[in-house]
């Protein structure tokens, strides 16, 4: 895809399955008996609102859904009503991706916009409207989290303490990794194939710009951008820092959302562009992709060279090091020595960590091809040229070296003392968030309707 994606993952509380939320659920909860059930503080959870979750994620839930969701929906109250004292907001530019993500899901597992609208009943205005406040109040109370939580480390001394004390057994598991080097070469591309690629481009838009075709139809058809073709091109609102610069540098000139823009090139290959919206600082516009094909015969010359590259090499007449800063042609990896970094999320932090490890099943995420080759190769073995697509949707022809390999193992403080440490840092910040809501159901006005108070909490304290 042309653009990066604001979260590795989704949040996971309010990603709506788009089955739930079809007609029959909308109008068995219009059937509801509305009541408050649960009343905290100034504010009230009602039976329609319980209701409305358990047709969405009841089938998610682990125990009594009248007993979780309540609880649950208690405890988002008392982190926005913190927030709101704290003064801690959260902006539509930070909510504004999140809602554009959902609605391109949604509306991709539906097969059309008109199809979504029937299965919610509501106009793509309501759906919005629904998926934004309950990203906002997500997002709200995720910063709150975070600022009680705020400063929160583990000294070596609490690690090493942490790892003495645990059993051999009860020690996260860590499965295999690996740390992989990698030269990659493009293949080369004929100045008659770019002109061909470009004039196609300008056809498509002289097509839109007299009227004879839609943009969107000509996206569907004819983009290489595959998610975004789906929707007729179509993109969330993005900010120029989330865009390939080539890409942005028109998009962000764009004026008249009746033109098209010029061709831009990109490191995902060139494009024509129509704005759609601006927003603040976010833009939200379609596009067309079309990437130059290479000939086999450039190929086969580029894996040749890659060949002639990878003897030196075993030869040691050159070290892999050295052969990626001089010929390499992958930016994100020439100036770190050929070694993938890996970005992720940390799921007991919450924080988004680089490292160079990778297990199998995210190298494969990155590239299938890549990842076939590394898991047959031994430490310090250099592969035969392969061919892959890149993460731009490039073909490229590269070399990889597996530089390490770490065996699935119980973690250890030599090897593993980040993963230790994050884990020492969650169960902390678990136990201030703990502390707090015991603090906030002790101050807090609670009344909860005697037909729902026969439950097991998992914050014990709502019934006073």
């Amino acid at each position: 895809m042309i653009y990066m994606k604001v979260c590795g993952r989704y949040i996971t509380l309010i990603c709506l399955s788009l089955y739930s939320v079809i007609s029959l659920a909308q109008n068995k909860l219009n059937n509801v008996i509305d009541e408050v059930v649960w009343v905290i503080g100034d504010d009230a959870i009602l039976k329609s609102e319980v209701e409305k979750h358990r047709l969405q994620f009841g089938s998610s839930l682990s125990g009594n859904p009248y007993c979780v969701i309540p609880e649950q929906l208690a405890i988002q109250k008392l982190f926005i009503h913190q927030a709101a004292i704290d003064s801690i907001e959260v902006t539509d530019a930070d909510v504004n991706p999140y809602v554009e993500n959902e609605v391109n899901e949604k509306i991709l597992l539906a097969g059309s916009k008109e199809k979504l609208e029937e299965y919610m009943q509501m106009t793509m205005t309501q759906i919005r409207e629904e998926f934004f406040d309950q990203y906002k109040n997500e997002l709200t109370m995720r910063k709150m989290r975070e600022k009680l939580t705020e400063g929160i480390k583990a000294t070596p001394a609490e690690v090493r303490r942490y790892f003495k004390d645990l059993p051999e057994d009860s020690l996260p598991l860590i499965p295999t990794q690996v740390e992989v080097q990698i030269l990659v070469q493009q293949p080369r591309i004929h100045i008659e194939e770019i002109d061909r690629v470009k004039n196609t481009l300008r056809e498509y838009a002289e097509r839109v710009n007299s009227g004879t075709t839609s943009f969107s139809t000509l996206a569907r058809l004819y983009s290489e951008d595959t998610a975004s073709a789906r929707q007729g091109g179509e993109m969330p609102y993005m900010g120029r820092g989330e865009l390939d610069p080539g890409f942005a540098s028109v998009a962000f000139g764009l004026t008249d959302p009746a033109k098209v823009s010029k061709i831009a090139q990109s490191e995902f290959g060139f494009h024509i562009i129509q704005l759609i919206d601006k927003r603040g600082d976010k833009i939200k516009c379609r596009h067309i992709l079309k990437r130059p094909e290479i000939k086999q015969e450039d190929i086969d010359t580029a894996m040749i060279h890659l060949d002639s590259i990878a003897d030196h090499i075993r030869r040691e007449i050159v070290s892999f090091e050295e052969a990626v800063r001089v010929v390499s042609d992958d930016k994100d990896t020439r100036n770190n020595h050929g070694i993938l970094s890996n970005t992720k999320m940390n799921e007991m932090t919450g924080d988004r960590e680089t490292t160079t490890r990778f297990e199998m099943s995210e190298l494969s995420t990155l590239s299938p091809e890549l990842a076939r080759v590394v898991s047959a190769l031994e430490v310090g073995e250099i592969s035969k040229p392969f061919t892959m697509v890149n993460s731009k949707g490039k073909t490229v022809c590269a070399i990889a070296k597996l530089k390490n390999r770490i065996n699935s193992h119980r973690a250890n403080m030599a090897e593993d003392f980040q993963i230790l440490k994050a884990s020492v840092e969650a169960e902390k910040k678990q136990k201030v968030i703990l502390d707090w809501i015991k603090e906030k159901q002790r101050t807090t006005y609670i009344r909860i309707n005697p037909d729902w108070r026969d439950c097991e909490f998992q914050y014990p304290g709502w019934i006073k």
